[in-house]
């Protein structure tokens, strides 16, 4: 099913309809990445599943929050107002990697507007205050990418993302696409918000449904982290380690994650 192409405000977003929806995802994408890096979960998702997927502030055709340096409550704060626009009072959020990050801010921030989280490939942020530098493997990314351009940028850092690129040409292929796509400015405030991020203290406030997952072979946010998060949740949540993954996982294996989300809302969340 074609994916449709729309503007909540100034935020692009990429949505697979779905008769009688019993649910609808609102996938938050990775630092690196874009909507489009969801395609094939949205696809592999049954269709009674709705999936919208942005293009966070400063990606794509979305325009850029107006701080040089936002936390992920920033990026919350404009979810809040994509969903408010598309008329939805409550979703579950499924967060990548950074997405991830943005999606525990929203439901620490926002409880009653989601009715389930799952966290795939979870960054957990470096906490870093306002005001201080970032760490400086955090600053390097943005360095080398305002360094290198954005296509350069891709080729060095797209195979780390996935769990075995030589026999995944596809995956890989479509991971250096999206990358190659980020622009400096949006990549730049995504990578503040990474610093000042502290995952662990948001989902100690968390309650609803929640799962994580993690690709056994992720050597960008490793198993530890999403292990990290698992143990922040009140109650606990279901976690799956999917063998042979690398951080790309929902698009390394977009059967099995749509599989495992499927079964989540179903016998957890029951929406």
């Amino acid at each position: 099913m074609a994916l449709e192409r729309g503007l909540a405000g100034e935020i692009e977003v990429f949505r697979r309809r779905a008769d009688k929806a019993r649910c609808t995802f609102v996938l938050l994408h990775g630092v690196g990445s874009h909507a489009l890096s969801f395609e094939p979960l949205m696809q592999a998702l049954p269709l009674s599943i709705e999936a919208i997927a942005w293009n966070a502030p400063g990606y794509g055709e979305s325009k850029p929050l107006a701080k040089a340096s936002p936390t992920p409550r920033d990026y919350a704060v404009a979810l809040a107002g994509v969903l408010d626009l598309l008329g939805m009072s409550r979703a579950v959020l499924v967060g990548h990697s950074l997405g991830s990050l943005f999606a525990a801010s929203f439901a620490a921030n926002y409880p009653g507007r989601v009715s389930a989280l799952a966290l795939l490939s979870p960054a957990l942020g470096y906490r870093v205050a306002a005001g201080e530098p970032l760490p400086s493997g955090v600053q390097q990314r943005i360095d080398e990418l305002n360094v290198l351009g954005p296509v350069a940028f891709s080729q060095k850092r797209a195979g780390r993302l996935v769990g075995d690129p030589s026999t995944k040409p596809h995956v890989l292929a479509g991971v250096e696409r999206a990358m190659a796509a980020v622009h400096p400015h949006g990549y730049a405030q995504a990578v503040h918000a990474l610093g000042a991020g502290d995952m662990v203290s948001d989902l100690a406030t968390v309650s609803v449904p929640a799962l994580v997952a993690v690709g056994s072979k992720d050597v960008i946010t490793p198993p530890a982290n999403a292990q990290a998060a698992r143990d922040a949740f009140k109650a606990k949540p279901r976690y799956h380690e999917v063998e042979g993954s690398g951080h790309a996982l929902p698009q390394e294996e977009p059967k099995i994650v749509a599989n495992f989300l499927t079964a989540f809302v179903e016998e957890d969340a029951h929406v």
